[in-house]
């Protein structure tokens, strides 16, 4: 378990809650502290921190508003660490978003131009035999839960996800990632008696234009990779969102 030094004063402009905070947080982002890691019980922490019970309490508060730790009571309980993930930026865009007004197709839209972008990478590479192998293991997982929904939406967002991976950039693949959290978990918010993956016939079709785009990078086609994804993408857009294109972003993006 990875012990922080305790609190060092920084001036009367932060006070220790948000000094214990940010010295947790900093050992969360620089991989120090993982996923599930124990930060310890509270008598264990106002030791190490050399803090107040109320000063490590509102740190723990702050650090738990941000999802980067749990704080789980009892006689087994403790701090249990999280690591940021798309989740979280989502939670923070959606705020941002359902601010200004702005409407889920616009959101998908986003996604829509940088899918495009990263295809053309690939497509451009020499190699890109590895990245095929990837993408066409991806399909055939879409393939085996083509018959249910969730299951089906769960491994199409791992090609998504995937194919931005593989594009080499990772600003872009954390962006797309974020507006795709935002889509489909406030789509299926507001209508969880619809399907927005479609029938099993769109799916299919989704899947062969997947293996299309594949034909195309193995080709190493840039353009024409990059022109039928996006072409694809605003299908996509169209039946993921329907009626619900011009809401605006709701404040559900949250755990389920």
């Amino acid at each position: 378990m990875v012990r922080p030094d305790p609190v060092r004063a920084e001036g009367p402009s932060r006070a220790k809650p948000h000094q214990v905070a940010d010295a947790i947080r900093a050992l969360i982002v620089s991989g120090e502290l993982s996923e599930g890691d124990s930060l310890g019980r509270e008598p264990e922490l106002i030791e190490r921190f050399g803090v107040s019970r109320p000063s490590l309490r509102e740190a723990l508060r702050i650090l738990e508003a941000d999802g980067l730790i749990t704080v789980v009571r009892g006689v087994y309980g403790g701090v249990i660490v999280h690591q940021p993930d798309q989740r979280m930026t989502a939670r923070t865009g959606s705020l941002v978003l359902r601010a200004r007004n702005v409407p889920l197709a616009d959101v998908f839209e986003a996604r829509a131009m940088l899918e495009p972008l990263a295809v053309r990478r690939i497509a451009s590479r020499r190699n890109r035999a590895a990245a095929l192998a990837e993408l066409r293991a991806l399909i055939v997982q879409e393939e085996r839960a083509i018959e249910d929904p969730e299951r089906f939406g769960y491994a199409n967002a791992a090609f998504h996800e995937r194919l931005m991976q593989l594009g080499g950039n990772q600003t872009l693949t954390v962006l797309t990632e974020m507006l795709t959290e935002i889509v489909v978990r406030s789509v299926a918010e507001v209508s969880r008696a619809d399907d927005p993956t479609g029938s099993v016939a769109v799916r299919r079709r989704g899947l062969r234009s997947q293996r299309r785009l594949l034909e195309l990078i193995e080709a190493g086609d840039a353009t024409a990779a990059e022109e039928h994804w996006r072409s694809h993408m605003a299908v996509v857009g169209r039946v993921m969102l329907g009626q619900r294109a011009s809401k605006v972003v709701e404040l559900l993006v949250r755990d389920p």
